[in-house]
């Protein structure tokens, strides 16, 4: 199977990643189908096609408790309440003129889910992450299908204008961080990153 007819095999699968599951359907119905997109509020959705394992992404992005060592602006990640599905974390970001802290809330289902909600913070009115993984192509066992999103709303005017300046060149330091961490651990992808869908508000 060539590459290419793979890409389309995986892009035929109508229904939207985060729609499929369950934890995040309500999350996914509220983000994307009925509330508004507000002038401070920004969201971001991402298909890629990784040259990585399930597991092995799986267990990069829920090294939470380094995130500091890899993840740009990240200047501490504290766990704590650590129990099988779920963990939460204080972190501090940190890129001028901002160093705020916040709690986040993770979900953990190894090896497909990882999603991480703000839960207090004077950073955001709201902040959600999640990442999903499903299998990539069938003839490369080391692949895999990286549904990524990111939606958050901050507390200050300013902060908003800021992220709109800078929104997508963070978002694309920080989804490649975690594909660099990946090269870091596990060594070269089996095929290159593809992105198979994108879109931004």
């Amino acid at each position: 199977m060539s590459l290419k007819v793979a890409q389309n095999a995986l892009l035929s699968r109508t229904l939207p990643q985060f729609g499929r599951h369950p934890l995040l359907y309500s999350t996914y119905r509220t983000l994307f189908d009925f509330t508004p997109i507000t002038k401070t509020r920004r969201d971001f959705k991402q298909k890629k096609l990784a040259g990585y394992s399930m597991e092995q992404l799986y267990a990069v992005v829920a090294d939470v408790e380094n995130y500091y060592t890899f993840v740009p602006f990240c200047k501490k990640s504290h766990v704590y309440a650590k129990k099988p599905g779920s963990l939460k974390a204080d972190l501090i970001i940190g890129f001028p003129p901002l160093n705020e802290s916040y709690t986040s809330s993770v979900t953990l289902i190894r090896p497909t889910l990882v999603k991480a909600e703000c839960v207090d913070g004077r950073l955001f009115n709201y902040l959600l992450t999640a990442w999903q993984f499903s299998p990539g192509l069938k003839d490369i066992p080391q692949s895999c299908v990286i549904d990524f999103m990111v939606a958050f709303e901050f507390k200050s005017a300013l902060h908003s204008q800021l992220s709109n300046l800078f929104f997508d060149q963070i978002v694309k330091q920080m989804e490649y961080a975690f594909i660099q961490e990946a090269k870091n651990r596990y060594g070269g992808p089996s095929i290159k990153s593809h992105v198979l869908v994108a879109n931004k508000s």
